[in-house]
């Protein structure tokens, strides 16, 4: 299966929502990617105090 990585700004989409509150099922609504993609991104470039970081996603 073929993944794609997501863009600066679906990102920083993803950071503003997560931090509203919203779950990862409502996230990927949001910015239309699979909920799958939202899990990975979440687990992949998650730092230790637990809070995405998008600068970190982006490298």
């Amino acid at each position: 299966m073929k993944y794609k990585q997501l863009t600066i700004t679906k990102r920083y989409q993803l950071l503003a929502l997560k931090k509203l509150g919203y779950n990862q099922k409502e996230i990927a609504e949001e910015i239309g990617v699979h909920p799958s993609t939202i899990c990975r991104e979440l687990k992949h470039h998650d730092v230790k105090v637990h809070e995405y970081n998008t600068e970190m996603a982006q490298v």
